[in-house]
């Protein structure tokens, strides 16, 4: 159950509405979770974001920055985003991005198993070991000093800011119990 009252898209205010429809024809529009219900009740993560229009839109203007306007390799990115989702256990994004993962070589065996590939280059492996160092929060000057010289500081600051939106973004969806969305006929 949400604690959001059912908003559909012919209620929405004017700047709801071109919160709406920037969020249907932008980047997840093609995404594996419909906007709406078989009712036609808004749904998803962007729910939230439309009581708050000018907040919801520089999050998702920053979602879109840290999603596709990155130096990360598609494989980097998706396990990034993944390592978050299984460190707050938010089903919703794990959904989401799968698809994504699969697309960028990771097996089904590994999303099941939770493991990340075997081939990784030794930048992908590191950029991996600092998301696990954000996720504990615990990046210190010793593994800032030892991850930089192979990932780069764009890098970093790249993971550093994935990492911190998608760990809110995943926090807000347990908040407003954002559910897994049942595949629409």
């Amino acid at each position: 159950m949400t604690r959001l009252p059912g908003l559909t898209p012919a209620s929405l205010s004017d700047d709801q509405r071109a919160l709406y429809d920037a969020i249907a024809g932008g980047p997840r529009a093609g995404g594996p979770f419909p906007l709406t219900d078989a009712a036609g009740v808004l749904t998803g993560p962007f729910n939230a974001m439309l009581f708050a229009p000018s907040a919801g839109q520089a999050l998702q203007r920053l979602g879109a920055a840290v999603r596709y306007e990155t130096a990360l390799g598609d494989r980097v990115r998706e396990l990034a985003i993944l390592a978050v989702a299984a460190r707050w256990d938010c089903a919703f994004e794990r959904y989401a991005h799968e698809p994504a993962a699969r697309a960028a070589g990771v097996t089904d065996a590994q999303l099941a198993a939770g493991t990340v590939p075997d081939d990784l280059s030794d930048v992908e492996a590191a950029a991996l070991r600092f998301v696990d160092a954000l996720l504990e929060g615990d990046v210190d000057d010793v593994t800032y000093a030892e991850t930089v010289p192979t990932i780069g500081n764009r890098v970093a600051v790249e993971l550093t800011t994935l990492v911190g939106y998608y760990a809110t973004l995943a926090l807000q969806l347990r908040v407003f119990r954002v559910t897994v969305p049942v595949e629409q006929p």
